[in-house]
């Protein structure tokens, strides 16, 4: 197996930038948004709201703002748990998977071809994933996998970058960054406009400028909201770390020779995904430039 430590957690990263664009066609190819639409959740938000937490059950709103954590909590009590009251989440996990797979094989032609040897792969990382303290990707691991060979590979990658995101959670939590901070920290050191993050979140320009003067009092900003080198070295460790606790699960399943195998059958997947014009940049998620695919 892998040895893990710095190559593992290189690795992980990897992975992530090769799974993200699959699992994240369900928050904006259109396929999709109808999906949510035909099973009820009524607008954009409710959707996004109702389908990525359907696998936890029908929750109330505090634990979707604990799960989700960069999001405004006025925003999620917008949705949920109203979310249940139109569509059962049995019901929603069945739409949301077959929307996600309408949407691969229209914009990843390749991905049809590559579940077969991609899908035991994932599965043995899924089935190695340790969910403690990861709630939503112990919630979408329990989730039985789809028949379909696709949806089957957008349900997998899901649970895997879930898994990620509720490390990266953990790790901006320990490092005392609330929801909003971690936006204001990321959009000052990676240069993206703040009203992507901002918008998108939930938050207010009040929020905002609050979060500028806490982050301004923790010396990681200067008073015009450039980053300090504090913030720069923050930011590596966040990352850093997150990427040290995706890795275990592939370190753990996976050979060399398999893990490699893996990416060479994701790259030509991503690659059509992020070429199709489907997912916007820059993005919330910090996914790579159009067109720029994971090397394997």
């Amino acid at each position: 197996m892998n040895t893990g430590g710095s190559d593992g957690a290189a690795f992980a990263r990897r992975a992530w930038q090769a799974l993200e664009p699959v699992h994240a066609v369900t928050y904006f190819a259109p396929e999709c948004l109808a999906a949510h639409r035909e099973v009820g959740l009524r607008g954009f938000w409710m959707g996004y709201f109702g389908a990525r937490a359907a696998p936890l059950g029908p929750v109330p709103a505090a634990v979707v703002e604990a799960a989700f954590y960069n999001f405004h909590p006025a925003m999620v009590r917008r949705a949920v748990p109203d979310a249940w009251g139109f569509a059962a989440p049995e019901a929603v996990l069945r739409a949301r998977a077959a929307g996600a797979a309408a949407a691969l094989r229209r914009t990843a032609p390749s991905a049809a071809g590559a579940a077969a040897e991609l899908l035991p792969l994932l599965a043995r990382v899924v089935a190695a994933a340790d969910g403690a303290g990861r709630p939503l990707f112990a919630a979408n691991r329990d989730v039985p996998a789809p028949e379909d060979p696709v949806a089957a590979l957008w349900q997998a990658a899901t649970a895997l970058r879930e898994h990620r995101g509720d490390g990266h959670v953990a790790v901006l939590a320990a490092e005392g960054l609330d929801g909003c901070e971690a936006h204001v920290l990321f959009a000052a050191a990676e240069g993206v406009p703040p009203e992507t993050l901002r918008d998108n979140r939930g938050w207010s320009e009040d929020d905002w400028r609050s979060a500028i003067t806490r982050l301004t009092a923790r010396g990681l900003l200067t008073p015009d909201a450039r980053p300090t080198p504090a913030a720069r070295t923050l930011r590596t460790h966040v990352e850093s770390r997150t990427d040290t606790l995706a890795a275990r699960p592939y370190t753990t399943a996976l050979t060399p020779t398999e893990s490699t195998r893996m990416l060479t059958l994701l790259t030509p997947v991503t690659a059509e995904i992020l070429a199709s014009g489907t997912l916007p940049f820059p993005n919330p998620m910090g996914l790579p430039a159009r067109g720029q695919a994971v090397s394997s």
